[in-house]
C-alpha cells in the first residue's frame, strides 16, 4: 500500500503527516509514509486543497486534519 500526505507545508500539512506516521506504527503496517510539499503532485490527484491523504494514488481525505483514530480507520478501510 502506498501512502502519501501530500500539501503546502503548512502546519496542518505536517501535522497530518505525523498523526498518518503514528497511525501506521500503532496499527503495525509495514508500509511508509510519503510526505511530499510537490504541489503538482496533488493537481495530478485532480484535488484543489491541502493536505491530502492518498492510498493508492487515490485521495481518501481532502483538506482536514482528523483525530489519529480516524485516520487509523480510514487506513484500516483501505485494507480491506
Amino acid at each position: 500500500m502506498k501512502i502519501q500526505v501530500l500539501g503546502s507545508g503548512c502546519t496542518r500539512c505536517h501535522t497530518l503527516y505525523e498523526l498518518t506516521a503514528e497511525a501506521v506504527s500503532e496499527l503495525h503496517l509495514t508500509d511508509t509514509v510519503e510526505y511530499s510539499t510537490d504541489v503538482s503532485k496533488i493537481v495530478e490527484l485532480g484535488v484543489m486543497q491541502s493536505p491530502v491523504l492518498a492510498i493508492d494514488g487515490k485521495p481518501i481525505l481532502v483538506g482536514l486534519v482528523p483525530d489519529k483514530e480516524k485516520i487509523k480507520s480510514l487506513l484500516q478501510k483501505s485494507l480491506m
